[in-house]
Parts: C-alpha cells; sequence; structure tokens
C-alpha cells in the first residue's frame, strides 16, 4: 500500500507582516481624519456670533421681545423666490400694518458668505415688496418693520426657497 505524504507549508507571521498591518491601520485613520477636516474647514465658517458671552447676556431679552411680539396677533406672510420678495403683514383687529420700509436681513443657518440685507417698500395694504432674487435653499430672515423711525414689528423666521 502506498502512502501519501503530506506537504505542510509552514507560515511564520514576521515583522514585515506586523508593519503591513500597522502601515495600513494608522493610514486609514490619518486618510478618514484628514478627510474630515476638510469638510469641517470648507463648509462651515466656524461663526454662530461674534461674542458667545454677549450673546448669552443678551438672549433672555430678545426671548422676551419676541413673545411680546408674538402676543400681538400680528399675522405675516413672506415669499421669497428667484423673482423678488413679497412681505405681507396685517393686524387682526386694525388690518393691514402701516409702514415706511422693512428691512429684511437673509443670514443662510451655517455659514454667512451669501448673506444680504435687502429694504422692501410699501405697496399698500400692508404689502412691502422689492424685485431683488433669493438664491435657493435654507435662510433665516431677520424682518424688521418701521414707520416714523419706530419700530412697528420685529420678527425673524426660517424659510426655504426652492430652486426653479
Amino acid at each position: 500500500m502506498a502512502t501519501m505524504t503530506e506537504t505542510k507549508r509552514e507560515s511564520t507571521f514576521t515583522g514585515w507582516h506586523m508593519l503591513a498591518i500597522m502601515v495600513s491601520f494608522f493610514g486609514v485613520v490619518i486618510a478618514v481624519n484628514f478627510t474630515m477636516a476638510y469638510f469641517a474647514v470648507s463648509s462651515w465658517t466656524g461663526l454662530v456670533v461674534e461674542n458667545t458671552y454677549v450673546a448669552s447676556q443678551e438672549f433672555n431679552g430678545k426671548a422676551a421681545e419676541a413673545r411680546a411680539w408674538a402676543a400681538t396677533g400680528i399675522k405675516t406672510d413672506l415669499k421669497a423666490s428667484a423673482e423678488g420678495i413679497r412681505y405681507t403683514i396685517t393686524h387682526p383687529e386694525t388690518g393691514p400694518l402701516k409702514g415706511e420700509k422693512v428691512v429684511a436681513e437673509f443670514r443662510h443657518p451655517v455659514g454667512d458668505k451669501f448673506d444680504f440685507t435687502v429694504t422692501l417698500t410699501p405697496e399698500g395694504n400692508g404689502v412691502f415688496v422689492t424685485n431683488h432674487p433669493v438664491p435657493a435653499g435654507q435662510w433665516i430672515v431677520d424682518l424688521l418693520t418701521t414707520d416714523g423711525g419706530t419700530t412697528a414689528y420685529h420678527e425673524a423666521i426660517r424659510i426655504r426657497v426652492n430652486g426653479n
């Protein structure tokens, strides 16, 4: 009877294998870190407010002011598109709100590269307009309505402008 001999190949784990594993592991970690750092720096300025301490001190006052304006019952409607901006403001008891102008400050929630401020002029019956185009995207709009140099109404709203 013939016997078959099996040849066993012995593999040994050498220092070169360990070096390859370590270089591969840390190479992946470093590549991921650089990629994440690049996206973080290129997509967000990191600037939320100029001075966080001052902003924290002013927060409660601004929140109280916003609650007071909301309690007046004034209703508004903001339409923004590539054709322009239309802002309607009415009081439930006295009707359309009179004002000499509305200053609208458009800010992106993240970053300030495309932020802009426009002045809307009265068209009548509480309607204020401008033909300034608004690019598509998310916007935080701070609207200040003035009449005779005093604030008639102030609000900040978040809107989404769809692309055409």
